[in-house]
């Protein structure tokens, strides 16, 4: 069923993907001990860090990540080149890479919005991984309702100093630097937004994990007293922070500029080839799902649909194909998250009673990882604007609905 792309490719093309392939199934790690998280974004332990940022500059050097990034700013300075790179990582199942919102966003900006100096500072370290990134969006007052946030930064001479609190921060507590946006004027709702590169090494910072219903505990609470954040530190203009920051949510929401594939092994990519592989191994009334007409039709469908978001995914590479409220990102993020939790609830069906067991019970198919797997995709289907925020940007700014009420 897979579309051949290679029939739409020029030698060059061709060529590096077997290229891509080949590196990655030679140079593929060994599984860490204990087990990785299944996200990026729930890494916690140090030697998960170092195993994933070694993994990261591996791929790094041999040209998957920066792919078309010019080389004066780190990258490897080739043309339509990345895509090809993402969809190789993205099938040979390697572990993802942590620096994640380094890769998917702060990147992005800084080659659209920064400054020469901060390009050419910034970006090496971002796509090597040995600089970690996080994001200071959201607000315990201003999730969905971003316009809202109250962090204010006040200029002291060539400086800013910020106060505020920051929540849902994936990866805070390993990151160098972060992605800030502070109300610089707090009359003007919109234009009193500036965005920032805010260091989490100074004085002010404190990183305070929160637990989720999981256990884990990757995402985490910033507070932020009188941070002196540089003047050079600011992307574009004072008062722009809103407009910047509508760029780095579209690339978030999988639209953006293309430096790395954000690999993970629970993406519905991924995740729809073990279902098919649970179905043929669980029995109801003494034969598999997968022999069973009404589960193997079910499993079909998703298996379709999985397939459209793969196809629709390469149509990112053609930028004519997006248009002005980038539909295919924001279309993607939507069906793309969603779809990654009813491929988790069929699993959760399909185990029957065995799917209350979670990680750590020895009686728990493939350890739990199921169970976990479904609550985790709540995850996907809040960050980077959850589902009703996108389907009202997509009737409002594509189909031309009215704005609602």
């Amino acid at each position: 069923m897979e579309f051949d792309m290679a029939a739409t490719e020029t030698t060059e093309q061709r060529e590096f993907r077997e290229y891509c392939s080949a590196w990655l199934a030679e140079n593929k790690p060994p599984p860490t001990k204990i087990p990785l998280p299944q996200a990026a974004y729930e890494v916690t332990s140090q030697d998960h860090r170092t195993y994933l940022v070694d993994w990261q500059a591996k791929c790094f050097e041999a040209g998957l990540i920066a792919t078309d990034v010019p080389k004066e700013y780190g990258g490897h300075g080739h043309d339509r080149f990345q895509q090809i790179a993402s969809t190789e990582v993205r099938r040979a199942n390697v572990p993802y890479f942590i620096n994640w919102i380094g890769l998917g966003m702060a990147a992005p900006t800084l080659l659209v919005h920064g400054t020469e100096e901060q390009k050419k500072s910034f970006l090496p370290p971002i796509f090597s991984g040995e600089d970690i990134w996080c994001q200071g969006f959201s607000e315990p007052g201003a999730g969905s309702d971003l316009v809202s946030l109250q962090t204010s930064a006040v200029k002291d001479g060539d400086n800013w100093v910020v106060n505020g609190s920051k929540v849902w921060t994936s990866l805070g507590h390993f990151a160098k630097w972060m992605l800030l946006l502070a109300r610089t004027d707090k009359q003007d709702k919109y234009n009193g937004i500036t965005y920032f590169i805010a260091s989490m090494e100074v004085e002010g910072v404190t990183v305070k994990p929160i637990h989720k219903m999981t256990g884990e505990s990757g995402f985490n609470e910033v507070f932020l007293e009188d941070v002196v954040v540089p003047d050079h530190y600011r992307i574009d203009e004072v008062g722009k922070g809103w407009q910047v920051a509508m760029s780095t949510l579209t690339n978030e929401r999988g639209a953006g500029t293309g430096v790395g594939a954000i690999a993970n092994s629970e993406s519905p990519f991924a995740a729809i080839e073990q279902l098919i592989a649970l179905a043929k191994r669980e029995k109801r009334n003494g034969r598999t799902l997968w022999e069973d007409p009404v589960w193997r039709d079910k499993l079909m469908k998703l298996y379709e649909r999985t397939e459209a978001a793969t196809q629709n995914f390469r149509r990112l590479g053609v930028k004519e194909l997006n248009g002005g409220a980038m539909r295919i990102p924001l279309q993607g993020k939507l069906t793309g998250s969603e779809l990654g939790q009813e491929l988790h609830q069929t699993a959760l069906s399909m185990l029957g009673m065995k799917s209350s067991l979670y990680i750590g019970d020895p009686n728990a198919e493939e350890d739990g990882r199921w169970a976990l797997g479904y609550m985790n995709t709540y995850t996907g289907t809040i960050s980077g604007g959850s589902s009703e925020i996108q389907r009202n940007i997509l009737g409002e700014r594509v189909l031309g609905l009215p704005k609602t009420k």
